[in-house]
């Protein structure tokens, strides 16, 4: 039986991932997973399927709610969205089912299906504070041309797809820098967008994984998502009040040291 007061935490950790979303437009997905399975002790590969029906529900619920600060670029939403999909169709369905548990055995360490998949998802943590705790911006590479930056877009897509489906995060620190990059999108043009990918890759992933599996705890994915939801509008109101790269960079030493002390404990 879960201890309550731990439970009652994971709850109130939940909002940190919406008010992360609302305030700075990613990087509050990555601690998703890390809530489900260590203040809800679920299973990781259980984990990754339920972020991404939290995960995609409040992205979606904030780009409708940043519709209101400005036009996104629709068309980027759909080649990178047309391209991701695949990838976390064929993660979801294929890779991990198809993952031999444990995956590797050497003189007597073995690393189970489980242990991966949170030592990935804490190299991904460490990733994402990178690109949090940097203060330089991405600039537009504008020797390629409108095509080449398509197929592009079109590859980094894919490749967030299959992050997506693996760990279940968003992988916002992966897309908004990419847009800004590729595309030439304006930051907050990139966020509002990037929301949009993020909802779209998530909950594609979430519907393809209740073909697998029936059993869901309703009760529990619609009580963090609301919680997370909540931290959205929480995180766009505070955001009038706090400057966003001092916020950003806050944020980013948090998930790093959030992301090392998973890798510690999955390694050692």
């Amino acid at each position: 039986m879960k201890d309550i007061d731990v439970e009652l935490f994971g709850y109130t950790a939940s909002i940190l991932m919406g008010l992360s979303l609302g305030m700075i437009g990613g990087g509050g997905s990555i601690l998703t997973v890390p809530i489900l399975v260590y203040l809800f002790a679920l299973p990781p590969v259980v984990a990754t399927g339920y972020s991404l029906f939290v995960v995609g529900l409040t992205a979606l619920v904030g780009g409708l709610y940043g519709l209101r600060r400005g036009p996104l670029d629709f068309k980027t939403v759909l080649i990178f969205a047309a391209c991701s999909f695949p990838g976390v169709q064929l993660t979801r369905a294929w890779v991990i089912p198809n993952l031999p548990d444990p995956v590797f055995q050497v003189a007597g360490f073995h690393m189970g299906k489980g242990t991966l998949m949170m030592a990935v998802f804490a190299l991904l943590m460490i990733l994402a504070s990178y690109s949090m705790i940097r203060r330089r911006t991405p600039q537009l590479k504008a020797e390629w041309s409108p095509i080449q930056r398509n197929v592009m877009i079109g590859l980094v897509g894919l490749g967030v797809g299959c992050v997506t489906g693996f760990v279940g995060a968003g992988g916002g620190f992966l897309v908004v820098p990419s847009l800004v990059i590729l595309v030439g999108l304006p930051m907050k043009k990139a966020v509002g967008t990037s929301l949009f990918i993020i909802a779209i890759n998530s909950l594609s992933g979430f519907i393809g994984d209740l073909q697998r599996q029936a059993l869901v705890d309703w009760t529990l994915l619609l009580s963090i998502a609301a919680i997370a939801i909540s931290g959205i509008f929480l995180g766009t109101w505070a955001s009038r009040f706090v400057a966003e790269d001092r916020l950003k960079k806050a944020f980013g030493w948090f998930v790093l040291v959030m992301g090392s002390g998973i890798l510690l404990q999955q390694t050692v």
